[in-house]
């Protein structure tokens, strides 16, 4: 460019997504070789782990073709969702691969026989592996009507794992049998020395919980009871925020400020927050943008400031760090108001509630000073409340009004009317339009108003001149009271009612905590006249929707597993007894919450809901076994035992895979990983308790159960 000039891009949103789909991408593949290895060290055997290893491969590859086809995109959520679903995805193959084994080993080298063993083994166990698979896939889906943002993100999450594992099933019914009949060396059961390492002390424990099953069942009760009551100290949030690796510091000036000190004001800021180590450029926009949608303010700036690589940040420092670094800045310059967020996250927040903050309290009434009051009175509050940074309130005053009051009187001397008055101010300072030129498809109105020299002042404004009913001319300020008014920038309305901001953000504690304990201290201290209200909005909003939908969406997937269940075992009793895993795999997930730190949010919820599907499968598993061991005349006690030691392995295996495929998503580190990972500490958390409780605690239940039939 002339003059060495450059064209220089300060916000590419493309280097987020990169980082975002590169992180899940290594999560992936790390979740895959932690699988295949696994499966290696249960099974024992390189030809079995090789078939089970081919649904592994094969079941991604025709994911993303199935995508491709209904326009899924491979984004954040989707590929997340395949990284979930690598645990899930051999259940099936694990189970009818393994039971091939035991069969072809005691079946010669014929080939006909062969595919006899390998069809009867896929038979013996194709009932239970699509039930049990089925079950995962019909929990993921309710989560296909969230709605609002939830929706965007979770849907994509949900509808990829279901095809994953759709296919995953189809290849482990299809797939692996044939080449279970062509490749795999049948041979007698044997324990890896992983298995040998777990079974041994399983044995015993195993053992003491048939001698001392009420006990058993107690010390479950007690550890679901602990659980609950550990449920209150989770708190709640919307979903994490996702660190973007850029901060909007949100700078608000008096709204009357003039250009030139308003530019000053912004030099300064930029300039302090280019000196915090580790920031590599501040790019700021002054002003309101063109569209009319744009919830900025004349008075208003939102600096993008980026961060550098995580790997030149000064020791210890997060992006949190950083913030509170810009806050400190911020905070020494007088005269402004600001909030610090992130260029999506703002964004976000400012079409949901207007706010470019994570919650916004809404105040409706008809009097602006009566909304100033109450604001100010809000404000106070929120920003004496633990956690409360960022307040932000909308202002009632501030802006410059030039005011002409007509005297009546003085008018009806001349014979003058007031319309005339002000068909004369409005062409004098506003502009009239006097005609419509066209310039082809495109027309513009012409208008004429006084030259600036002769509307630039007070003065100015009063020496207009209006001619009178008998033609004499007198001068604007002898007909009317000229003045300098202080008022509101903007009157903002929603449904109808003038409606006042305050919007504040929450850090160091959870988000539905905060408003539940800002709501009681309002409520008591701010006494709210007839005709005002509140409303809460932000993310707050979205977190009472979408845990008001998960409310129905949880009760409806439990009683859809129940069908299914039912289906299955064609009796209630055995239904009812595997939907007791439920709990039983709550337990883990809730201390695995509070341990870590993280909120009871929507990436939580959803972990919950993946994890009661593996729940249930490794129950369908141990449940059915014992059925067939009964049907076959083995005694009861005998037959709980035989079957608990027969599906040890797959049981193992399954909740194993499944954990170790998201240890990557738990201690990953990069963009995105924040919205996944409490997802991830549910799942792992729930799977250690379920494990260790379906089998002990259901085979105590399903002789209790079993008895009660009988009886």
């Amino acid at each position: 460019l002339m003059g060495g000039l450059r064209i220089v891009p300060f916000y590419d949103r493309t280097m987020l997504v990169d980082a975002a789909l590169s992180n899940v991408g290594k999560v992936l593949v790390e979740g895959i070789v932690l699988v295949v290895v696994v499966l290696f060290l249960f099974l024992g055997d390189v030809r079995s782990s090789l078939i089970v290893d081919s649904t592994l491969v094969l079941t991604p590859l025709v994911t993303f073709l199935v995508m491709g086809q209904i326009d899924l995109s491979a984004n954040l959520m989707s590929l997340g969702g395949l990284a979930i679903a690598i645990g899930l995805m051999v259940d099936g193959s694990v189970v009818v691969v393994e039971n091939a084994f035991s069969r072809l080993g005691a079946t010669g080298e014929n080939f006909r026989g062969r595919l006899t063993a390998v069809r009867e083994a896929t038979l013996e166990v194709g009932k239970p592996v699509l039930f049990g698979v089925g079950i995962i896939i019909l929990v993921f889906l309710p989560l296909l009507s969230l709605e609002g943002m939830e929706g965007k993100l979770f849907a994509p999450l949900a509808l990829t794992i279901a095809i994953a594992l759709t296919i995953s099933l189809v290849l482990s019914l299809t797939l692996s049998p044939v080449l279970c009949s062509f490749f795999l060396r049948g041979g007698e059961e044997h324990d890896t020395w992983l298995l040998r390492l777990f079974k041994r002390p399983y044995v015993i424990a195993l053992d003491i919980a048939l001698h001392h099953g009420k006990k058993v069942a107690a010390a479950a009760v007690l550890a679901m009871a602990a659980a609950v009551a550990c449920v209150p100290l989770l708190g709640t949030s919307f979903i994490p925020v996702m660190k973007e690796g850029q901060i909007t510091p949100v700078i608000a000036r008096v709204p009357r400020i003039a250009i030139d000190e308003s530019i000053r004001i912004e030099r300064e800021a930029l300039t302090s927050i280019m000196q915090i180590p580790g920031i590599v450029s501040a790019v700021s926009r002054l002003g309101r943008g063109e569209s009319p949608a744009d919830a900025g303010q004349p008075h208003e700036s939102d600096p993008i400031v980026t961060l550098a690589p995580r790997e030149q940040w000064p020791d210890g420092w997060t992006q949190d760090t950083f913030a509170d670094a810009i806050r400190e800045r911020l905070e020494k310059l007088p005269g402004i108001e600001f909030s610090v967020s992130q260029p999506i996250a703002a964004r976000v927040d400012e079409m949901v509630s207007g706010v470019r903050s994570q919650v916004a309290v809404k105040v409706f009434g008809d009097d602006l000073d009566v909304l100033g009051n109450l604001g100010r009175e809000i404000s106070h509050i929120l920003r004496t409340m633990p956690g409360a940074v960022d307040l932000r309130t909308e202002r009632v005053s501030g802006q410059n009004y030039l005011t002409a009051k007509v005297r009546r009187e003085e008018i009806a001397r001349y014979g003058i009317n007031v319309e005339d008055v002000h068909d004369v101010i409005e062409s004098a300072i506003r502009g009239s339009s006097i005609t419509t030129i066209f310039e082809g498809e495109r027309r513009y109105d012409l208008a004429v108003r006084f030259p600036l020299e002769r509307r630039a002042s007070m003065r100015d404004v009063g020496d207009i001149a209006i001619k009178s009913a008998s033609g004499a001319i007198i001068r604007l300020r002898d007909l009317a009271d000229i003045q300098l008014l202080d008022g509101p920038p903007q009157i903002a309305r929603e449904d109808g009612k003038r409606r006042l901001v305050i919007g504040v953000n929450v850090q160091d504690r959870d988000l539905g905590g905060f408003v539940a304990d800002a709501r009681e201290r309002i409520a008591r201290e701010v006494r709210m006249p007839a005709g005002y209200y509140l409303e809460w909005g932000g993310q707050f909003e979205n977190m009472e929707r979408a845990m008001k939908r998960l409310a129905i969406i949880i009760p409806v997937t439990i009683a859809a597993i129940f069908f299914l269940l039912f289906l299955l075992f064609g009796a209630v009793r055995y239904a009812l007894l595997i939907i007791l895993v439920l709990p039983l795999a709550a337990i883990g997930g809730v201390f695995g919450l509070l341990v870590s730190g993280e909120y009871l949010s929507v990436p939580a919820a959803v972990g919950f809901i993946n994890l009661w599907g593996i729940a249930v499968l490794n129950g369908v598993v141990l449940v059915s076994r014992i059925r067939e061991l009964r049907l076959a005349g083995q005694a009861s006690t005998e037959a709980v035992r035989a079957g608990c030691l027969a599906r040890f392995r797959p049981v193992m295996m399954t909740a194993t895979v499944a954990m170790l495929a998201l240890i990557p998503m738990l201690f990953s580190t990069g963009p995105g990983s924040e919205v996944t990972r409490p997802l991830a500490v549910v799942v792992i958390g729930g799977l250690i308790s379920s494990t260790t409780l379906t089998l002990l605690v259901l085979p105590v239940v399903y002789r209790w159960f079993e008895g009660r039939s009988a009886a």
